[in-house]
């Protein structure tokens, strides 16, 4: 697709996108955080059958971020091609994020399947922006998830910069560091232990936000019904 193609399939991709807006979704979105000042206010199983209707395609995917419109990143992060994906412009993207759906559904979506994932779990959780700093805790938690052959090593090595993350006060990070937290203990009963032996040591912490992220997220690795699900995984 040469330049000429994708500007006319960018304007109907949009098209398509503002014919799907429905106004009446902005509170309901901006009363779960979400950032609306540029936003079509589209639900999210529309996005996904609307990507599915466009198939895969990195070029497209390019474009559309840079319209700079929420619903249109959430689209560029379906439709890419995660082998075409490079590491500038996972920094440029990360860069751009500015509410915390527009974060997950990037890394979840496309960030973790690229190779440099783990790299960048490490050096955007050391970043003092605070949706850089989301991404890296974000991508921890979604590798947790997708990433079914990586070994217990790999994850153990998230759990100190956890530990120091745990004391950042901004609700978005913390958010994210409960999270890469509880689904990195809820991978096997070996990782159960280490994040349930963290999350210990992060009460001692005196820090509010440690403590509420290492309370919650003893709750449920503590919980019966995680208990029960890893010990029939073993």
């Amino acid at each position: 697709m040469n330049a000429t193609d994708t500007d006319i399939t960018v304007k109907a991709t949009i098209k398509k996108l503002e014919s799907l807006s429905d106004p009446s979704n902005k509170d309901g979105m901006a009363r779960f955080g979400i950032n609306v000042s540029n936003a079509l206010c589209i639900s999210m199983p529309a996005i996904r059958k609307l990507a599915k209707e466009t198939g895969k395609d990195h070029a497209l995917a390019l474009a559309l971020w840079e319209a700079d419109i929420h619903e249109a990143r959430i689209l560029a992060s379906l439709i890419d091609v995660p082998k075409q994906v490079t590491e500038a412009q996972m920094d440029h993207w990360v860069s751009g994020f500015d509410s915390w759906d527009v974060c997950d559904q990037c890394c979840s979506n496309l960030f973790d399947k690229t190779k440099f994932a783990y790299d960048k779990c490490f050096e955007w959780s050391r970043d003092d922006r605070e949706f850089v700093k989301r991404a890296g805790f974000t991508m921890m938690a979604t590798l947790a998830v997708h990433d079914k052959k990586a070994d217990d090593a790999a994850f153990k090595r998230f759990f100190p910069v956890i530990l120091k993350g745990s004391t950042d006060e901004r609700n978005f990070v913390r958010k994210a560091v409960n999270w890469a937290l509880r689904q990195i203990g809820k991978r096997n009963q070996d990782l159960n232990k280490e994040a349930i032996a963290v999350s210990n040591e992060m009460m001692a912490i005196d820090s509010k936000s440690a403590r509420w992220i290492a309370s919650d997220a003893l709750r449920e690795l503590q919980s019966d019904a995680v208990q029960q699900k890893l010990h029939k995984k073993k």
